[in-house]
């Protein structure tokens, strides 16, 4: 069974915040796979289902974003489940909008979520990092991450959540590849091939030049003709 913790802060005042990308990722999975209400339990919020036949539990931290670690490490215990079983989906500035990528291990990269877990956990559980961009200089960061996402931004967060939703799946089965696919699909589809060629560009054969006729005088009679 996979616990997967989509990071963010309790409120509507958050809900829409770019820090809260990931509360969004956990809920819109909730919805496609018709996992259940979502129950209050284990200082956060908790829907549990099946994707396929892997049972999962998704968990919505509700300690504020500093504190995450102590829900993540309650419902660990209560559901009996190793680090490697967790996966935490958060904001990742470092990545450009859109972005998504899968991460075994490593550091936590100064996320205050992460920094939490890694407090309970230590560092071997999986994460999602969802790609928010960076606003220019550390000092517009706290700003940044604790403003809603722009009108502007709509299209990509939506192929983002979809995408993260689609490859859930897998996800839960611990196939990052393949959640990777799926999370391509939307985010960077191909482009369709339309099975025919451009017009061809040809090069217009050299033209011909005119043979110049000989000249059969003598060079006494070419002197004479200078002078007529």
């Amino acid at each position: 069974m996979k616990l997967i913790v989509g990071l963010g802060n309790p409120g509507a005042k958050y809900a829409r915040n770019r820090h809260n990308i990931g509360f969004m990722a956990v809920e819109r999975m909730a919805a496609d796979h018709d996992f259940g209400p979502w129950k209050s339990k284990h200082q956060g919020s908790i829907s549990e289902g099946r994707f396929g036949s892997a049972r999962a539990v998704l968990l919505r931290p509700e300690t504020f974003m500093n504190k995450s670690g102590d829900s993540v490490a309650a419902a660990m215990r209560f559901y009996k489940i190793e680090p490697e079983d967790v996966v935490a989906l958060h904001d990742e500035l470092d990545l450009a909008p859109g972005k998504v990528k899968f991460k075994m291990g490593g550091g936590h990269a100064g996320h205050n979520g992460l920094r939490s877990i890694h407090s309970h956990l230590g560092p071997e559980y999986g994460r999602v990092r969802l790609g928010i961009g960076h606003p220019g200089h550390k000092d517009r960061v706290a700003g940044y991450v604790l403003n809603d996402f722009a009108k502007a931004e709509a299209d990509w967060l939506d192929d983002v959540l979809r995408g993260v939703s689609d490859g859930a799946p897998m996800l839960a089965a611990g196939d990052a590849a393949k959640f990777m696919n799926a999370v391509s699909l939307r985010t960077a589809p191909p482009r369709p091939s339309t099975g025919t060629k451009g017009p061809q560009k040809t090069t217009p054969p050299p033209s011909e030049e005119r043979p110049t006729a000989s000249d059969e005088r003598s060079a006494m009679q070419k002197l004479m003709d200078r002078f007529k």
